[in-house]
């Protein structure tokens, strides 16, 4: 698989550090974890509407805003995207009905 992840990853780290004017990134981190929540909901929104429609091409640009959004919300909460990875991993095999059978409720 293609080391993009990895490469947005570093890119949302050094983020953290840049003045909010500079990039669009930054600006969203200055803004805090409402706005990166709001932008990943409207973003999530439109890639329903975008497979709704049928367009393939659509669906392709909003899924890669969506994954890109996620991706500043792991970056703000401290987690890399290795860790969606290794739990993608950890269920790869299982029946998704046991898996979420599994799963512990929220505390």
């Amino acid at each position: 698989m293609s080391d993009v992840l990895e490469r947005l990853a570093e890119v949302l780290e050094a983020r953290k550090q840049a003045e909010p004017e500079s990039s669009y990134v930054a600006k969203l981190y200055a803004k805090g974890l409402d706005a990166i929540l709001k932008k990943i909901g409207e973003e999530a929104t439109e890639t329903v509407m975008a497979a709704k429609d049928g367009d393939r091409e659509h669906l392709v640009k909003e899924v890669a805003d969506l994954w890109f959004h996620s991706l500043v919300l792991l970056a703000d909460q401290g987690l890399h995207p290795n860790a969606v990875l290794d739990e993608l991993d950890r269920r790869f095999g299982l029946s998704g009905l046991a898996e979420k059978a599994a799963r512990k409720p929220p505390a």
